[in-house]
């Protein structure tokens, strides 16, 4: 298999009124942002709520998923704690085709290295045709990642541990594995780490920032002047002020209401708020409107 690299968004998933997902339209954004220029998407991450989403949902979604043009562009995360329903849902995607996958560890519970080197090593023998993209999230999940950890579980499983999503920035500047995906969740971290090996990025802002982040990568890839970096860690700086889905959603909002639509206990931003998330990033010349030139 190809190493996992370049530009991914953790993809956004679409609600309607009662709550329920819109199947059509969650796929539809997904192919949108990579026409935009992610390389590809991750599905049910974080910033897709997908721990808040039904399984039966989830599979109905895959089935539709599996019959998109860009098909061989997901990453399939699971957003469960528990280790047989993530088996049973790998196995579902499996059945569809779908091999490449993004697991964090379980929420809530307090565990170590060895812990979770038995769950991972629970999935990958339970479901050997699949490539791992491990999710690296303290804040999420409680647990993170030590070097040690990834190491070993790349020595046990070196088909299948593929890669890793750095959300807690302990690990891209020091993990050094020959052909192994280090994926920041940052834009603002993209360029450093291609500048250290990384091979990409996986974030939630590039919901928006697909255009920005792309070209920064193929300036980087092509040995070109950075014209964009700067700009885009503007963005994505200006994001992180507020609650990261919360700010998604608002923004995308202006160009459907559909966006206001997101499962208690995440909430959109309040009016003030987004008054000031817009205005912060008209000042950057980054709108919806530009979003649509790019």
């Amino acid at each position: 298999m190809s190493k996992i690299k370049g530009i991914y968004a953790a993809s956004m998933s679409v609600f309607n009124s009662n709550l329920s997902l819109n199947i059509e339209k969650t796929v539809n954004h997904a192919e949108k942002i990579i026409d935009m220029g992610c390389h590809g998407v991750a599905i049910f991450g974080s910033t897709g709520q997908a721990q808040l989403i039904s399984i039966s949902e989830k599979i109905s979604l895959l089935n539709e998923l599996s019959k998109s043009k860009y098909r061989e562009k997901y990453l399939i995360g699971t957003g469960l704690n528990s280790l047989n329903e993530t088996i049973n849902l790998m196995k579902v995607a499996n059945s569809l085709n779908f091999i490449d996958f993004l697991i964090m560890p379980p929420a809530y519970y307090k565990y170590g290295d060895k812990e979770v080197i038995e769950f991972y090593s629970r999935v990958v023998e339970a479901v050997p045709e699949s490539k791992i993209i491990l999710y690296n999230f303290e804040k999420l999940c409680g647990y993170k990642f030590s070097v040690e950890c990834v190491e070993e579980l790349v020595k046990k499983f070196p088909k299948q541990i593929v890669g890793v999503k750095d959300s807690s920035y302990n690990l891209y500047e020091n993990l050094k594995i020959d052909n192994f995906s280090v994926l920041p969740g940052s834009e603002s971290k993209l360029l450093k780490g291609l500048e250290l090996g990384c091979a990409g990025i996986i974030t939630a802002t590039c919901n928006v920032t697909a255009g920005l982040s792309r070209q920064v990568y193929d300036d980087f890839i092509e040995q070109k002047e950075q014209t964009k970096n700067e700009m885009l860690c503007d963005v994505r700086n200006t994001f992180e002020k507020f609650n990261l889905i919360s700010g998604l959603h608002s923004f995308m909002s202006d160009e459907n209401k559909i966006y206001q639509n997101v499962l208690p206990p995440v909430s959109i931003l309040n009016e003030k708020d987004k008054l000031l998330l817009i205005e912060e990033l008209n000042n950057l010349n980054f709108t919806l409107g530009s979003l649509k030139a790019a």
